[in-house]
């Protein structure tokens, strides 16, 4: 799907950029690593806390735009295998319900891991969390789980709300 709107472009764009960015970067790294430990037979100490990262990244915009293009894992089975009809209708309004509602779940769940990284255990900003070896604070990675999470549960309530009137009016999704 091309977004067609201007906040979609965006989106959309914005999370394509990462995921491009952050693909070139978990490659080169995950190279030099297998170079420096095959080749030079060295360590490429604390390459893991990077790596973690950019794929944390990688993976929640690869999600958001999986969810903006309505290719993100689902129940995918009800619209090959039912024929078209109420009963299908009901079967896809279900299942965007479903998605949306563990979403939702979900994203709550992420705004309290980010508050936590962000704020520390006692919420006062002192002793944030951050990685043992290069010291790089973990709401950086709680940071993509939400964004991911919140644009997520945009785009799975955009199709709950298409499937809704589906439903309804009786016409096509």
């Amino acid at each position: 799907m091309k977004p067609r709107n201007l906040f979609d472009k965006i989106v959309v764009n914005g999370f394509s950029a990462v995921t491009l960015v952050m693909s070139i970067l978990l490659t080169i790294l995950i190279a030099m690593a297998t170079f420096v430990r095959y080749v030079i037979q060295g360590d490429l100490y604390g390459y893991e806390e990077w790596v973690k990262l950019f794929a944390f990244w990688l993976y929640f915009s690869g999600a958001a735009i999986g969810a903006f293009n309505r290719t993100h894992v689902s129940a995918d089975l009800v619209q090959s295998y039912v024929p078209d009809g109420a009963l299908k209708r009901l079967m896809v309004f279900a299942k965007d319900l479903i998605t949306v509602s563990v979403t939702l779940l979900f994203v709550w769940y992420g705004y309290g891991f980010f508050m936590f990284g962000f704020m520390g255990p006692l919420g006062t900003g002192i002793a944030l969390p951050r990685t043992t070896i290069w010291q790089i604070p973990l709401w950086t990675s709680y940071l993509a789980i939400f964004l991911g999470l919140i644009f997520m549960l945009f785009y799975f309530t955009r199709d709950l709300l298409m499937s809704t009137k589906a439903l309804i009016t009786g016409g096509p999704k």
